[in-house]
């Protein structure tokens, strides 16, 4: 199956490039190999090596199954002392912050 994928994608890749790479920015055409290798580098860097296949995203859901699991057993002051200390850190405003809140948002 992933071989079939390869070729597919390598065929489209290289496919779109030579019909639109040359005749628009004036570069090479690529040949298949070339194209499956766009293909692999351009998962590494969008997706990320940890991303592939069905464990990532069953570590993803899991992860975020844990962080809930965590707020929940929080107080409430324990929660709102961390999304104070959350939008402190990333600058991120929640629907229960106090301008929200004023604004009657």
């Amino acid at each position: 199956m992933m071989a079939l994928a390869a070729t597919v994608f390598g065929i489209i890749v290289m496919g779109l490039w030579n019909a639109l790479v040359p005749e628009l920015f004036h570069g090479p055409a690529i040949g298949f190999w070339q194209a499956v290798g766009l293909v692999v580098l351009s998962h590494l860097l969008f997706r990320g090596m940890g991303d592939i296949g069905y464990k990532a995203g069953f570590r993803r859901g899991r992860w975020r199954q844990k962080f809930e699991a965590k707020l929940e057993a929080m107080t409430p002051e324990e929660r709102e002392k961390f999304r104070a200390e959350y939008a402190r850190r990333c600058g991120w405003k929640g629907s229960h912050s106090d301008e929200n809140n004023k604004d009657g948002k």
